[in-house]
């Protein structure tokens, strides 16, 4: 199974969008500082969503259409709800 995935930055109120085949571990290591260099200075991070997929084609394509200009969009109405709730957990 591969997931695509969107974490939520607690330092910049950002998102991180990604794949993995192990979504605890991957998790884990974005927040522990060991993924690439955009996650390991801007953690924390809350996962905000995920999707999972049989095909590791398919996951790709769904976190290629996340980064693109609609895609984002799609994205920010899917979770709109959950973002509101983070914000408001923290004022």
């Amino acid at each position: 199974m591969y997931y695509s995935y969107v974490l939520y930055s607690l330092k910049t109120n950002r998102l991180y969008t990604g794949f993995t085949e192990d979504l605890k571990r991957r998790y884990k290591e974005h927040n522990n500082g060991e993924g690439g260099s955009y996650t390991k200075k801007n953690r924390p991070f809350i996962l905000v969503h995920y999707e999972a997929f049989i095909s590791k084609k398919d996951t790709q394509k769904q976190e290629k259409f996340y980064k693109s200009g609609y895609g984002r969009e799609v994205l920010n109405d899917k979770i709109a709800g959950s973002l509101d709730e983070i914000k408001t957990k923290r004022d």
